[in-house]
């Protein structure tokens, strides 16, 4: 097997990307990953000096990308993307839905009760990570379905898989965007075609703004709940950003997966720990 077959098997040249929470520490990654793969790349964030600076990192690496300013709740916010990346590269081929994440109103620490959770700190959370996969992949979506092919993958979690605690809003949102994942690839195929594909990965545990303070001390020793992780994660560690992009690739290219959820977790979701 040759390089160059090997480089074509994987490359996506010609392909337009367009990452939802392409600003955050995994969709910028995942975003920089496509580029490099050949992929004209909209980073898409609410924050346009960000989306701003993370095209710059990418164009400096000497991949294409442009930044989007939009909210992923907000659909015609969305349509408006829709058209400028047509306007400047004619057509959507990928979109990675990772604009999500965790807040403390939605979480449930040890001495606070479910019971008086705020209604509208779990509506937010829920509304990020449900609506704001289901929204992108509607307008997005549309436009792969006009050209009867496209890839949609969406970004679950370990707590859409089995349950953990404090995160009740967060896991119940995940385990939506499972199900939704695999009914979107049957709805899809069914009507438009084998060449339009919904896949999600499920990452494992990864250090980030969002969870760094739960899994590590301020001087980077671990916390009880991040020793309960690694103890539960076969590889012994947490993952490296950069250990997402060969699985999102593989599933870009992957012509005849669909429906599946993808775990990237060193082997948590394998072990019972026992």
């Amino acid at each position: 097997m040759t390089t160059s077959f090997l480089s074509e098997l994987f490359s996506l040249d010609g392909k337009v990307a367009v990452v939802t929470g392409g600003t955050g520490i995994l969709g910028g990654e995942m975003a920089r990953g496509l580029a490099a793969a050949g992929a004209r790349v909209a980073v898409l964030g609410r924050r346009a000096s960000e989306a701003e600076a993370r095209t710059h990192e990418i164009q400096a690496a000497g991949g294409e990308a442009m930044p989007i300013s939009a909210d992923v709740l907000v659909k015609e916010q969305l349509e408006a993307a829709l058209t400028d990346i047509r306007a400047r590269w004619g057509h959507v081929d990928i979109l990675v839905n990772a604009a999500g994440g965790n807040m403390p109103g939605g979480t449930i620490t040890p001495d606070q009760r479910f019971f008086d959770a705020p209604l509208s700190a779990l509506e937010a959370i829920f509304d990020l990570n449900a609506i704001g996969t289901l929204l992108p992949s509607q307008v997005f979506g549309a436009a792969m379905a006009e050209q009867r092919e496209g890839c949609i993958v969406n970004i679950s979690s370990m707590a859409a898989l089995q349950a953990m605690t404090r995160v009740v809003a967060y896991g119940a949102a995940k385990a939506a965007v499972d199900n939704f994942t695999r009914w979107l690839a049957v709805e899809l195929a069914q009507k438009y075609g084998d060449k339009l594909r919904v896949n999600a990965i499920a990452p494992g545990f990864f250090i980030g703004d969002q969870n760094r303070s739960l899994l590590l001390n301020a001087d980077d020793t671990l916390t009880a709940r991040g020793k309960t992780i690694i103890a539960k994660t076969p590889a012994g560690r947490f993952g490296a950003k950069e250990e997402l992009v060969s699985t999102l690739i593989w599933l870009c290219r992957a012509s005849f997966v669909t429906g599946v959820v993808i775990p990237v977790d060193g082997g948590f979701s394998a072990f019972s720990g026992v």
